[in-house]
């Protein structure tokens, strides 16, 4: 028998381990066939993946299959994404579903998932990377179809928004095999020209597989690294490309495309109208203002009697610099009497006079004090004695010594009277050095009337 083993557990433990550990399992897409589907009152979906020779266990947890848009069932054909991990109760490798689509337009589908995932992880999409569009540009590239309809609506709403903007056509295959290529030669073309300020890289609507060169990688980075910001305006609304996702600025048609790129020049001039009429009633209000202060300077007294009110100035500034020295005199007088006042307070104040004064009084307190205390002393002394002696005349043992005894019964209550006894009862009579224990054999009543 081995000294070493392994418990069940642990080697599950360890074999799933391994399987966290491989990339190749962290992300997997397959394409198979559903069987056994069976959807959990709790949201999940369990379900079985197979293909002509091989099956897998599969799950789909609640958190992602809320967003799928069709409902998967026995016998479907599917592409999913996922993770192939190891189920430890059972001890079985299973495949966890990210995400899942149909069949049928799946090639495509994966390739754009695919390509959406790499490029997102670079950061492409990020809005921090975006460039800016210029409010006012001089110089549009527009990158589309020289045929098409989106190249008319593109040049219709420019000139009809902002006519006074340069337009330069890069006509481009945006279909194809070879639009792909044609697309990045384009681009590249529109950057070399210092000149434009904004580039456009639209086409009409279609079906995914017309949109594709939009979707490919190297469409994608030539976008990305376009030195020109980028409005894109591919398809339809509803429609989302890669490149769409890459661009500065993404419009839902071309058309929109062209009216975010230009701003309206009627709402330009019309403003510009108004900030001029504005500015006219400011700088004639000004004038105004102007005119009225020079009026009053011409008829003021300065301008007309220079001379006589510089004389006046001096004499006025004569006058201030005698107030001036007086009033500093008398601060400088008041200053030295408040500081003469101050330190004889100060000298009177001296600590050394109170500490004196305080060790007086201190002094006389603790002579107080004693003979207060000694009085107090005395009157309990004398108090305590007349107490003692009051003590000494009423104790009953005085009474007892001159011949007076106190009998008790036999609860040992004190005999007051003849009543609380009976012939034969047992008392007990106290006396002066010691007790004595009795039996009653008669009773004798006093008669007091």
């Amino acid at each position: 028998m081995p000294d070493k083993y392994l418990t069940v557990t642990a080697l599950t433990r360890y074999i799933k381990r391994k399987f966290e550990l491989d990339k190749h399992l962290t992300t997997v897409w397959l394409k198979a066939e559903i069987s056994n589907f069976k959807h959990h009152s709790r949201g999940h979906m369990y379900f079985t993946l197979k293909d002509d020779h091989s099956k897998i266990s599969a799950v789909m947890f609640a958190g992602y299959n809320r967003s799928l848009r069709f409902q998967p069932e026995s016998g479907m054909h599917i592409i999913v994404k996922g993770e192939v991990s190891v189920y430890e109760p059972m001890g079985q490798y299973q495949l966890y579903v990210h995400e899942m689509i149909p069949d049928g337009i799946g090639a495509l589908h994966l390739a754009f998932e695919q390509l959406k995932e790499k490029l997102g992880q670079e950061g492409l999409f990020e809005q921090t990377g975006k460039r800016a569009i210029p409010d006012f540009p001089d110089h549009i590239g527009i990158i589309t179809s020289e045929t098409g309809a989106a190249i008319r609506d593109i040049l219709t709403t420019i000139n009809r928004r902002y006519p006074i903007a340069q337009l330069t056509v890069f006509p481009a295959l945006v279909q194809g095999d070879q639009a792909k290529d044609d697309l990045v030669r384009k681009i590249y073309q529109a950057n070399q020209d210092s000149t434009i300020d904004v580039l456009i890289v639209a086409r009409g609507g279609g079906s995914i597989e017309e949109l594709w060169p939009f979707n490919e990688e190297i469409v994608a980075r030539a976008v990305a690294n376009s030195s020109l910001p980028v409005i894109s305006g591919v398809g339809h609304e509803t429609d989302l490309t890669i490149t769409d996702l890459v661009a500065d600025l993404r419009a839902p048609t071309p058309t929109a495309a062209a009216e975010l790129a230009v701003p309206l020049l009627a709402e330009l001039v019309e403003k510009n109208l108004q900030i001029k009429r504005s500015l006219n009633r400011e700088f004639k209000a000004l004038v105004t203002r102007k005119r009225e202060q020079l009026s009053h300077l011409q008829t003021s007294y300065a301008f007309n009697y220079p001379k006589q009110l510089i004389s006046q100035k001096e004499q006025e500034l004569d006058r201030l610099v005698d107030r001036l020295q007086r009033s500093i005199d008398e601060y400088l007088h008041t200053s030295k009497h408040s500081f003469q006042q101050l330190f004889a307070q100060l000298k009177f104040k001296d600590p050394r006079h109170q500490i004196n004064a305080y060790q007086q009084q201190k002094e006389f307190l603790v002579q107080s004090l004693q003979a207060r205390f000694e009085q107090i002393i005395d009157k309990k002394a004398f108090h305590f004695d007349t107490q003692l002696n009051k003590l000494h005349l009423l104790s009953p043992l005085n009474t007892m010594r001159r011949g007076y005894s106190i009998g008790y019964g036999e609860q040992g209550q004190i005999i007051k009277t003849v009543k609380q006894i009976e012939p034969g009862d047992q008392v007990k009579l106290k006396l002066v050095d010691g007790s004595l224990d009795c039996q009653v054999w008669g009773i004798e009543e006093d008669d007091h009337d």
